[in-house]
Parts: C-alpha cells; sequence; structure tokens
C-alpha cells in the first residue's frame, strides 16, 4: 500500500510500471515409455527420440507384446497420474516413440486412452501419421475412438491376409509346420510288420527319418506307438481299415466260402426279362 494513501482519501492511479512482469509458464512434465518386443531389436532410437522431447524421466523394457502385465509401462503410467494428482494444474505428458510401443491391440488401446483421459494426461506420438500431442479433452477422445477401430480393422485385414496365404500354400502341398517323423510310408512298413509279430522296438530300429533335424535318425519307440494308435483310432474313426486287405489265393479243390458262393449265384444268375428294355431306353 502506498505510504501517502490514509483512510478518507480518494484513490489516484499511481505511476505505471517501467517494467512489467512476464506471465508466469510452467514447463510440462513429460514421461517417457520405450519398449521393444524382443532383446535383438535395439531401444537406441527411441531412446535417442524420447531424449530429444526433453522427457523428465523416461522408462524402457524388452518385452513381449503378448505379456499382459509390462512392469515398465505400469510404473511410467503411475509416475504420471501421480504428478497429475500432486498438481492438478501442471500439463502431464505422456511420451512413447509411435503408438504400437503403448497398446497390443484395440481393446487395450481403449482401456489406456480411458485411464489417461480420467487423469487427465495427454499423449503425445512422435513418429508416424498421428505425430503430435493430443489432449484427453474434446477431440482427443474422438482421437481414441477412431485410433482402436482403424487398428482392429487393420489387424482383421493382416489376419485374413495370413489365412489366405495359408490355404494358398495348402493347395501347393505345403501345410507348415515341422516335418513328420514318421511319414504315410513308414507308417504302412511298420504297421505291416507289427502284423507279422515283430515287436515295436525292433520296427523302430528300422526306420529311418527322411528330414528335419533327426533326419538319417531312427524314430523313438514312443513316437511310433503313438503313430500306430493315432493311425488305428482314425480308420475306426473312418470305418475303414488301416490297410487293404491282402487277397486270398484259392487253392484247387477247395470249398468255397459263403460269400463266394453268394457271388458265384449272383454272377450266373440270368438278366432280368426287362433288362434289355430298360437298356434300350437308356
Amino acid at each position: 500500500m502506498p505510504a501517502d494513501r490514509l483512510p478518507g482519501r480518494a484513490w489516484k492511479q499511481g505511476p505505471t510500471l517501467s517494467v512489467v512482469p512476464a506471465p508466469r509458464t510452467e514447463r510440462p512434465v513429460r514421461i517417457g515409455y520405450a519398449r521393444t518386443s524382443t532383446a535383438r531389436q535395439e531401444l537406441a532410437s527411441q531412446l535417442e527420440a524420447l531424449h530429444r522431447a526433453e522427457c523428465h524421466k523416461v522408462f524402457k523394457e524388452q518385452i513381449s507384446t503378448r505379456v499382459k502385465v509390462r512392469p515398465e509401462l505400469e510404473a511410467a503410467l503411475a509416475l504420471a497420474r501421480q504428478f497429475k494428482e500432486t498438481a492438478p494444474d501442471m500439463t502431464v505428458i505422456f511420451t512413447v516413440h509411435e503408438l504400437k510401443r503403448l497398446a497390443r491391440n484395440a481393446a487395450e488401446l481403449m482401456t489406456q486412452s480411458a485411464e489417461l483421459q480420467d487423469s487427465g494426461i495427454q499423449l503425445e506420438l512422435l513418429t508416424g501419421p498421428l505425430t503430435g500431442i493430443y489432449d484427453p479433452n474434446g477431440m482427443g477422445a474422438m482421437f481414441f475412438a477412431v485410433l482402436a477401430v482403424a487398428g482392429q480393422i487393420e489387424r482383421n485385414y493382416i489376419r485374413e491376409r495370413t489365412l489366405e496365404g495359408q490355404v494358398a500354400a495348402a493347395a501347393k502341398g505345403n501345410h507348415g509346420g515341422r516335418p513328420k517323423a514318421i511319414d504315410d510310408d513308414m507308417l504302412t512298413f511298420a504297421a505291416a510288420l507289427k502284423d507279422k509279430g515283430v515287436p515295436v522296438p525292433d520296427i523302430a530300429g528300422k526306420l529311418t527319418i527322411k528330414a528335419g533335424k533327426n533326419a538319417g535318425k531312427s524314430p523313438s519307440v514312443a513316437s511310433l506307438y503313438r503313430a500306430l494308435a493315432e493311425a488305428e483310432a482314425a480308420a475306426v474313426d473312418d470305418g475303414l481299415p488301416l490297410r487293404p486287405k491282402p487277397a486270398r489265393i484259392r487253392q484247387p479243390g477247395e470249398p468255397l466260402t459263403p460269400e463266394e458262393i453268394d457271388l458265384r449265384e449272383r454272377l450266373q444268375a440270368p438278366p432280368h426279362p426287362n433288362a434289355e428294355i430298360r437298356n434300350q431306353r437308356q
């Protein structure tokens, strides 16, 4: 209060200040997060970009996207929420190099965007077509919703292309996966030896794997037992024998079986009277 200002006196404007103080500006708090799926992928490019963005603290981890719990990501989000709770008026930005480092799928992206929006934390993307800072208020909510839908469409498209490629490869005889240790020819040979009474361990020693890392070796006895059991189960399900029955050679003077007698009678039976008429119509 001016020294000459006393009770009862009218207010008079004083001299203008020569220097006007600038409005107070606070630097936003940036929390960075970097991630790679495997240890063979490098983190240096992400870390360099996050440091150029002047992040106060950077969290990093090398973990697969299949792992649901990512400790460093949880710690980064917890620190961002802590800053916002301590100083509600402070601008807190969660910064990632690209969007795929943040979420594994559309559902997870929607969950994390909802958490950022509830906490009032902004999201910053340093690369990609959506580079920029997105405020959770206003248009930011629309951004997260559209982004999640686009990501889900892209994943469905990739899945459809993968399935189409598998169908095309199967049409060419390539079914993928590891080559079978016991192929169909080996299985037929093993079944024939087993019918002759040869023990399965001895049969396994007579077989040789043709392809794969064990090529040139004999299959294990357990693998042969399993292959024979699966083949027999499949044959029972199809109602067919595991292999054709060998033909029986009839010796001279040997009596005919009932099936052979029935077949002979049907072959020697005279034709039906109307058979010729039916043949002419056809």
